[in-house]
């Protein structure tokens, strides 16, 4: 029995979560796979319960499971609570308690459907880039980092350690796609840039079948909506990360679309990369895309099943280009778009 740990969240979290689950039942009964799947209270919802957003009960199954997968957390009603008590606060925990140090985000136009992204189809045709996130250091994590009256202060801080595993992690992901890293950081002002780029050099070397360059993150954030089809795999730590990857997000037309993977050194997480959206909570317009693409991310890298993941996102885009949710321009609700993957994925596997 394979194990999964369910966190819904909060707002449109279960919603989506449900959605990711149902396809993942249909393909349990197509497949084989024997999944469990349980439910657990983690982000607002749980600081609503336990007074914590990460309580004990949801440590422990978390670190019993053999994958996590995590709808959406947060929202205003929690933004009064103390910093460390907030929704994002328990998500960094889960993170470091588990040593996830490497996020996966993808983001692909996918053939035909090039209209739905902002960007002329002309410059939205043909890409497929995967960023990966240093997730675990960087200047979310640094020490020290305070506030006061007067000032408020962080810290930019990465071991060689940190920056050669997660170098590792982007070579060997470009090995099996393009062959082509690019690595960001802003090396030009930052010493902790300049250490990034040389351990990098240094990781390269090992991998010299692989085609490395450099970009300053400013220039890539030019570059990423200018010339995006051009990059494979990116790769940077914590913070540019993650205005990089919601940037690469909206190449395919909404930030509902992107999924990501964060693994390490225990249980891997699976998890949408867009949040909560109270505003929209309840009301059956959630596109549950980047969830079920989450699944889908789940079946390879915890699962070892890539050849299933891979019939759900095809079924995916099948459903995406027949009836997409409002979001992309189309009427379906989050219901009727997950039983369009459904049907799509059992017409796929006949």
């Amino acid at each position: 029995m394979f194990k999964i740990a369910l966190l819904p969240g909060d707002g449109i979290g279960p919603e989506v979560t449900n959605a990711a689950v149902d396809v993942l039942k249909a393909a349990d009964q197509i497949f084989a796979l024997n999944l469990e799947f349980e439910a657990f209270p983690f982000g607002g919802n749980a600081i609503d319960a336990y007074g914590e957003p990460f309580p004990e009960v949801t440590q422990k199954a978390c670190l019993e499971a053999d994958a996590i997968l995590l709808g959406a957390i947060g929202g205003p009603k929690w933004d009064h609570v103390p910093r460390h008590l907030r929704a994002e606060t328990g998500l960094l925990a889960l993170r470091k308690a588990h040593g996830l140090f490497a996020n996966l985000r993808p983001a692909k136009v996918l053939p035909g459907l090039e209209h739905l992204s902002p960007l002329k189809p002309e410059i939205a045709r043909g890409v497929d880039v995967l960023v990966i996130r240093e997730l675990t250091g960087g200047i979310y994590f640094g020490e020290p980092r305070g506030l006061s009256e007067a000032e408020a202060w962080n810290t930019e801080r990465y071991s060689k350690l940190e920056v050669e595993r997660i170098a590792r992690v982007a070579f060997e992901a470009a090995r099996k796609r393009r062959g082509q890293v690019c690595s960001v950081d802003k090396a030009n002002v930052l010493e902790v840039g300049e250490f990034w780029r040389k351990t990098v050099d240094e990781v390269h070397q090992h991998y010299p079948e692989v085609a490395l360059e450099h970009q300053y993150v400013d220039a890539m954030a030019m570059h990423l909506v200018t010339r995006p089809s051009r990059f494979d795999v990116v790769v940077t730590g914590n913070i540019f990360g993650d205005i990089l990857s919601d940037l690469a997000s909206v190449l395919p037309g909404s930030l509902g679309l992107l999924p990501s993977a964060s693994l390490g050194e225990k249980t891997p997480l699976f998890e949408p990369v867009h949040g909560s959206a109270p505003d929209i909570a309840g009301q059956g317009v959630a596109n549950p895309t980047a969830a079920i693409l989450s699944a889908a991310m789940l079946l390879t890298h915890a699962l070892g099943r890539p050849e299933v993941a891979r019939q759900v996102e095809e079924a995916v885009a099948m459903a995406l280009s027949s009836n997409p949710t409002p979001d992309l321009g189309g009427q379906a609700s989050t219901q009727a778009f997950t039983q369009q993957v459904i049907a799509a994925l059992q017409k796929v596997a006949a």
